[in-house]
C-alpha cells in the first residue's frame, strides 16, 4: 500500500499533480450540475473544489500550479477570442451602439461601487484590501477571465506575495448569480413590465424588421422601361443586392448572368435581403404564384460546404460564379445563421452556400469549394498556436513607454490577436474556421484548469479569510457591486431607451457574462430577443472585463 500513499503524498510527481487535477475537475464539475432552486454554479464549482483540495494539503508546487494556471488562462481567453471576433465589431449597429453603451456604463459603475465599498468599509492602508476587493468585483459580476487577468497583473506588481485574490471571488460568486437575475426581476416590477405585452411587440417587430436574412420571391418583368435592358444594368440602377437565380423567357428556363437581357412578361426567381425586396418589387414587377423548382428538373439545387483554404477570405464578386462557372450562389450559411450572398461578402471555410444551376456546373464548383466534411474535422491547430504566440508577444508590450508593467499581459494580449484572428484572419490566409463542439472543448480545458489551479493555491488560506477575516463583508459588498449597477442601467434601457424587456434582460446577462442568467431570461420568453442581446454585448464586455482588471490593478494596486 506504501505506492498508494506515495500516489497522494509526493507533490513533486507527475502522477500525483496530474492526480490532484483529476480529481479536482471532475469532482467540481459533477458538483457544478447540482442545480438549487433551478440555479447552478456550473464549471465555477472547480474552483470551490480547488478551495477544499487546497484547504487539506491536496497540492502541488507553486510553480507547476502557476504555469498550469496561466496556460489554462491563455487559452480560455484565446479560444473566447476566436468565437467573438467574427461577431465583435458587426455588433456596433444602430441598436447595438446603444446596447454597448448601457453595458460599458454597467462595467464603469460595477467599478466605481467597488471603489466606493472600498473606501466606505476598509483600512486603506492595507496594501491587500484593494486586490481582495478586486476579487470580489470579479465573483460579483461572475466573470472569470477577468479574475484571471487581474491575478496576472498582481503577480507583476506583487511578485510571489501577490494576494489571493480567489478567496474574495469565491465568496462573492455565489450570490453573484442569484443577484443578476434577481436585480433583472426587480427591474421589470420597478418599470412595470408586462411579459405578454413585451412577447406581442415582439411579435409586431418580427413582421417590420428588415434584416440581411435572404428573401425568396418570384416576379414577373412588367416595368417598360426594363425591356432590352442587361442584369448588370438593372443591377447598378437600383444599386441593390440581388441574385437571379433562374429566369424563363419564352418558355424556356435558364441560368442568367449578368449579360442577360429583360423582356416584358419573363419570370424570374429572385434572392435578395429582406429589406430590399419592397423596392426590387416595384420596380421589376409583381410577384406571381409560381414554383420554378418543380419545373426546373434539368437544374439542381445544392448546399456545399467550404473546405478549401485558397478559397478563405475571397468576396463573391471576386469568384465570378455566374460568368465562370454557370451557376448562381443565393445563400449563405455561417455560425447557423443565413446571409445574404452580396458580392462584397467574403467567403470562409465553413461557410455553407446554396447554389443553383445545371448539376455538372454545380459538380464543378462543389470541387472548387472543397465540400469535404472530412477536412473540418482536423482543427486548425496551427492557427491557434501562431495566435496565441502572437498574443503573448502582444500582451508583454508595455502601452506606455518607460512603463514596463502597463501592458495587457497573457490575458489581454491574446484576447485581442484573437479577436483580430477571428475577424480578419482570412486576409492573411489563416484559416480560423473551428468547430463549435470544438471551441468550447478547448475553452472549457483551459478554464477549468486555471480554475483548479486558482482554487488549489487559495484553499491553504480561504476559510481563515471567511471565518476570521473579511469573509462576510466580501459577500456583502459584492452583493451591491452586482445589484447597484443593474438597478440603474435596466431602468435607463427601458424607460430612456424604450428596449424590450427581454433585449434587456439579455443585455444584463452578456454585460455579466453570466450563462445562467441568460438562460432564466430565455426561459421567460419565447422569442430570440434575449439571446441577441445577450450576443449583441458580450464580446465588448468580455473585452473591457479583461482589460479594465489589469488597469485597475497597474493604477491602484501599486
Amino acid at each position: 500500500m506504501e505506492w498508494l500513499v506515495n500516489l497522494f503524498t509526493n507533490t513533486t510527481s507527475v502522477a500525483h499533480i496530474a492526480l490532484l487535477y483529476a480529481i479536482v475537475i471532475a469532482v467540481g464539475v459533477y458538483l457544478g450540475k447540482i442545480k438549487i432552486a433551478g440555479i447552478s454554479l456550473g464549471v465555477t464549482f472547480v474552483l470551490f473544489a480547488g478551495i477544499i483540495a487546497g484547504h487539506f494539503g491536496f497540492t502541488a508546487p507553486v510553480d507547476i500550479l502557476t504555469f498550469i494556471q496561466d496556460f489554462g488562462l491563455i487559452l480560455f481567453v484565446f479560444m473566447i477570442g476566436l468565437q467573438v471576433g467574427p461577431g465583435f465589431f458587426e455588433s456596433f449597429g444602430t441598436a447595438g451602439v446603444k446596447l454597448n453603451g448601457l453595458a460599458a456604463t454597467a462595467i464603469l459603475l460595477n467599478i466605481l461601487v467597488m471603489f466606493g465599498c472600498y473606501y466606505i468599509f476598509f483600512d486603506t492602508s492595507d496594501k491587500t484590501a484593494l486586490p481582495m476587493m478586486v476579487g470580489t468585483l470579479y465573483g460579483a459580476v461572475t466573470n472569470t477571465p477577468g479574475l484571471g487577468a487581474a491575478n496576472e497583473a498582481l503577480t507583476s506588481v506583487f511578485g510571489e506575495e501577490a494576494p489571493q485574490i480567489a478567496s474574495a471571488y469565491a465568496c462573492a460568486y455565489p450570490l453573484g448569480v442569484l443577484g443578476i437575475i434577481g436585480a433583472i426581476i426587480l427591474v421589470r416590477y420597478i418599470c412595470k413590465v408586462r411579459l405578454e405585452k413585451e412577447e406581442e411587440a415582439l411579435t409586431a417587430q418580427e413582421g417590420a424588421k428588415a434584416t440581411q436574412k435572404p428573401y425568396k420571391m418570384h416576379l414577373e418583368v412588367s416595368n417598360k422601361y426594363l425591356e432590352g435592358k442587361t442584369l448588370l444594368q438593372v443591377h447598378d440602377f437600383l444599386n441593390r443586392d440581388f441574385v437571379v437565380s433562374r429566369i424563363v423567357h419564352a418558355g424556356e428556363l435558364s441560368i442568367p448572368n449578368r449579360n442577360t437581357v429583360f423582356h416584358l412578361g419573363d419570370q424570374m426567381l429572385i434572392v435578395c435581403a429582406e429589406a430590399d425586396q419592397e423596392a426590387i418589387m416595384a420596380f421589376i414587377g409583381p410577384k406571381i404564384d409560381i414554383d420554378f423548382e418543380q419545373q426546373d428538373q434539368p437544374l439542381v439545387s445544392k448546399r456545399i460546404l467550404v473546405t478549401n483554404p485558397h478559397i478563405n477570405g475571397k468576396s463573391f464578386g471576386q469568384m465570378h460564379f455566374s460568368s465562370v462557372y454557370g451557376v448562381n450562389v443565393t445563400r449563405v450559411t455561417r455560425h447557423g445563421m443565413e446571409l445574404f450572398a452580396s458580392p462584397s461578402l467574403p467567403l470562409q471555410v465553413g461557410d455553407r452556400i446554396m447554389v443553383v444551376g445545371p448539376e455538372d456546373a454545380v459538380d464543378r464548383v462543389a470541387n472548387k469549394m472543397g465540400n469535404s466534411l472530412k477536412r473540418l474535422d482536423a482543427p486548425n491547430i496551427a492557427t491557434i498556436f501562431v495566435g496565441i504566440f502572437l498574443g503573448i508577444i502582444f500582451g508583454s508590450l508595455p502601452f506606455i513607454p518607460g512603463m514596463p508593467l502597463m501592458k495587457l499581459g497573457i490575458a489581454g494580449g491574446p484576447l485581442i490577436i484573437a479577436i483580430l484572428i477571428g475577424r480578419y484572419g482570412y486576409k492573411i490566409k489563416l484559416v480560423t474556421y473551428t468547430t463549435t463542439s470544438a471551441n468550447m472543448m478547448l475553452r472549457e480545458i483551459g478554464l477549468v484548469l486555471f480554475l483548479a489551479s486558482v482554487g488549489i493555491k487559495a484553499g491553504a488560506n480561504f476559510f481563515d479569510t471567511v471565518m476570521q477575516g473579511d469573509g462576510l463583508l466580501y459577500v456583502l459588498t459584492g452583493f451591491l457591486i452586482t445589484v447597484i449597477p443593474i438597478m440603474i442601467v435596466g431602468p435607463i434601457a427601458r424607460m430612456k431607451f424604450k428596449f424590450n424587456y427581454f433585449t434587456i434582460a439579455g443585455m444584463i446577462s452578456g454585460t455579466y457574462t453570466d450563462p445562467p442568467a441568460l438562460a432564466y431570461s430565455n426561459s421567460i420568453c419565447t422569442k430570440e430577443a434575449p439571446a441577441v442581446g445577450y450576443s449583441t454585448v458580450y464580446p465588448l464586455s468580455m473585452f473591457l472585463r479583461i482589460l479594465t482588471a489589469q488597469l485597475i490593478v497597474l493604477f491602484f494596486c501599486q
